[in-house]
């Protein structure tokens, strides 16, 4: 169920940053393996995405009631959101979306009365269903504020083994939960490149019959406070084994999340927690480390190396020129996870540029 909308959706959601017009089979699979929840957004390809889900509607109008599609706008100002919406509405070949995000809300202070008036304007529409926001950054402020809000209706969140460790983003959670929020877990596998920690998890989990990404996924969806996780970006070898985790019914002992445990304690200075404010707030002349490090972790972790220097692209050009001149020191005294932000940075010019 997610959350108090009386709508039940797969444990298993698509996401969709692919270009879905050329890789159909995905859709048909998915369809197939009973994961109806397609999570898209408006820029995500150059707009592939939701072109590819209407080549399927159009060719496959009977499914339209059997899915539930998401997409996001990354405006924000009502009147840029609404013309999004309308032109989102177009490339799927459909009337309405399920469920509308805010795409990445950085806090709390973007949830606005304006915001609130067309949302309820636009349900009013039926051009959307239900209303929401995905966040990578200062996720437990933000999710603590829609539990709050009462307007919300659900929230898709960077949500793994790691978040799980974190105090702030359980008691966040906790809120959303007991306020009806559905939530949407993503950023699941929170991959590290290969270490002698990552080579012992992997060989951990194999002798227990699943691999280390089927742990992590059990991991999170044996929180029962989450409503689905979002996987999965077209490959469909990796989609099966998702779906392979979900059917197959072991649980996790404590023994397993024990170790999750440790290793998230072991090498928590390899990963960004996503806690923007701290950095911003030491380098406000470079507000997108947070962004930067997630692009990164793209490129280096789940080897989608054109998409991620697509997306630092369009970071601005007058904030990419200073990357390499800036002082992070401040940044990397401040930082929760002991990041080397400033080597980080270099490696994303080196990397993304």
């Amino acid at each position: 169920m997610l959350g108090k909308t009386g709508v039940e959706v797969p444990v298993l959601a698509l996401g969709m940053i692919f270009n879905v017009a050329d890789r159909q089979i995905v859709l048909r699979k998915a369809l197939e393996w009973g994961i109806t929840y397609w999570d898209t957004a408006d820029c995500y390809t150059g707009g592939n995405s939701e072109l590819g889900i209407g080549k399927f509607l159009k060719a496959n109008p009977d499914k339209r009631k059997d899915l539930f599609i998401v997409t996001k706008s990354d405006d924000r100002a009502p009147a840029d959101i609404q013309k999004l919406l309308e032109r989102s509405l177009e490339r799927m070949e459909t009337d309405y979306v399920d469920l509308y995000f805010i795409h990445g809300l950085e806090g709390p202070d973007e949830l606005t009365e304006e915001l609130k008036a067309w949302v309820a304007k636009t349900k009013k529409s039926k051009k959307i269903r239900f209303f929401g926001f995905s966040t990578h950054g200062n996720m437990a402020e933000s999710l603590t504020a829609a539990a709050k809000a009462g307007w919300v209706d659900a929230i898709m969140t960077t949500y793994n083994f790691r978040e799980m460790q974190d105090e702030k983003m359980q008691a966040a959670v906790e809120a959303c939960y007991k306020a009806g929020v559905g939530l949407v877990a993503m950023k699941t596998q929170a991959r590290q490149i290969e270490t002698e920690e990552d080579k012992r998890l992997t060989e951990h989990f194999l002798k227990r019959g699943f691999t280390e990404g089927q742990a992590k996924i059990k991991a999170v969806l044996e929180d029962k406070r989450i409503s689905s996780a979002c996987t999965s970006r077209g490959n469909l070898a990796h989609l099966y084994e998702n779906v392979a985790a979900v059917l197959d019914k072991t649980e996790l002992t404590q023994a397993d999340r024990e170790l999750f445990r440790q290793y998230a304690q072991d090498t928590c200075s390899g990963y960004c927690a996503g806690c923007s404010n701290i950095c911003g707030l030491a380098v406000p002349e470079v507000p997108h480390i947070n962004n930067i490090m997630r692009y990164l972790m793209y490129y280096n972790s789940y080897g989608e190396r054109q998409d991620a220097r697509e997306l630092f692209a369009k970071i601005p050009q007058n904030v990419r020129d200073k990357l390499l001149s800036v002082d992070y020191s401040q940044a990397e005294a401040r930082c929760p996870q002991h990041l080397p932000i400033g080597r980080l940075m270099a490696e994303a010019v080196s990397k993304l540029a």
